[in-house]
């Protein structure tokens, strides 16, 4: 997956959240208090995990466990996923049978990763996509979850012509749409790139134009390195450059899997980074989540030469827990 540099309350007040509504034009996404740390879905089936399960004896086991493993992970879903309504169905339940909020990550759209192609695919065709993302949502149904929308979707438009950018709005804010109907409790967080990609007033016209104003917020740094502090930054500005245009602001999430050392300017599987702050509420963003799961490869570079993009790495992950 492609994240390129080229291109204190812990409950949100209700008065607060409701002059944040009346901001936003048109329908808004599920709104209600913010999850904390514990209320993150913990995946028994991530990476991390089964490879500890099919490796208790490795010395590296215990860490990557206590490190990664036990922290809430998000599930990507797309075009691996099989049947993708069954696949969300099935998360979101056994989720909510924990009493705890799942984060799951949508990944099909058409074109996918279309600069960098680590994690090229996507669904075949617009028809296909719709089909394809209105199953995802109906799978979610009414049970609470986290929905990051399409990664790398808005920062590759600087790889793209006039007409997929506007057949990718489409898809985007039609998804938006779908959300509000199928998955009415789920907060959908439409997918901004990172602080090293493009400006922030270009990304706030990307957003508006991909609908994010019927989204319950934005993503920032998925599968990327920048730190916290550069995120709420970028993730400000964005707000400040919606306001400006659009008159409306929203919630942000930043993903600091990866972030505990900072970038170094590279963003496929760079050497000597580290896992950063675990998954909670606040931290200058609505909330810290961990998107990108630490140890799995972005493509064939860097550490993970000879890997496929989202290929588990365990010494990758190791080094990771360490910083080196």
């Amino acid at each position: 997956m492609r994240r390129s540099n080229r291109r204190s309350s812990l409950l949100v007040a209700p008065a607060l959240t409701a002059v944040l509504l009346a901001l936003v034009p048109g329908p808004a996404h599920a709104v209600g208090p913010a999850p904390l740390a514990d209320d993150f879905y913990v995946d028994p089936g991530s990476g991390p995990q089964l490879w500890v399960n099919a490796n208790r004896g490795d010395g590296r086991a215990p860490a990557i466990q206590s490190s990664i493993a036990d922290v809430p992970l998000a599930r990507w879903f797309g075009n691996w996923s099989g049947a993708v309504g069954t696949a969300t169905a099935a998360y979101t339940r056994a989720a909510a049978a924990a009493g705890k909020r799942p984060v799951l990550v949508a990944y099909n759209i058409p074109d996918r990763d279309i600069c960098a192609g680590q994690s090229g695919g996507g669904a075949g065709s617009a028809a296909e996509y719709r089909s394809w993302i209105g199953a995802f949502a109906a799978g979610i149904g009414s049970r609470p979850a986290l929905v990051v929308l399409e990664p790398d979707s808005l920062g590759d438009e600087s790889c793209m012509s006039p007409a997929q950018i506007a057949a990718r709005n489409g898809l985007l804010n039609d998804a938006l749409a779908q959300f509000r109907a199928k998955a009415p409790n789920a907060w959908v967080y439409l997918d901004a790139g990172n602080p090293g990609w493009l400006s922030a007033d270009t990304m706030a016209r990307h957003l508006a134009a991909a609908g994010v104003a019927g989204a319950h917020g934005f993503s920032l740094n998925v599968s990327n390195y920048f730190t916290t502090a550069e995120n709420t930054a970028y993730g400000n500005a964005v707000n400040a450059a919606l306001r400006a245009t659009k008159g409306f602001s929203k919630p942000y999430v930043v993903d600091t899997s990866r972030n505990g050392n900072g970038s170094d300017g590279t963003w496929c599987n760079p050497a000597g980074r580290r896992i950063g702050r675990r998954p909670q509420t606040g931290g200058g963003a609505e909330l810290l989540l961990w998107i990108k799961v630490p140890g799995e490869s972005d493509g064939n570079c860097g550490v993970g030469t000879g890997s496929t993009g989202g290929q588990f790495l365990p010494e990758v992950a190791y080094r990771m827990v360490y910083g080196y």
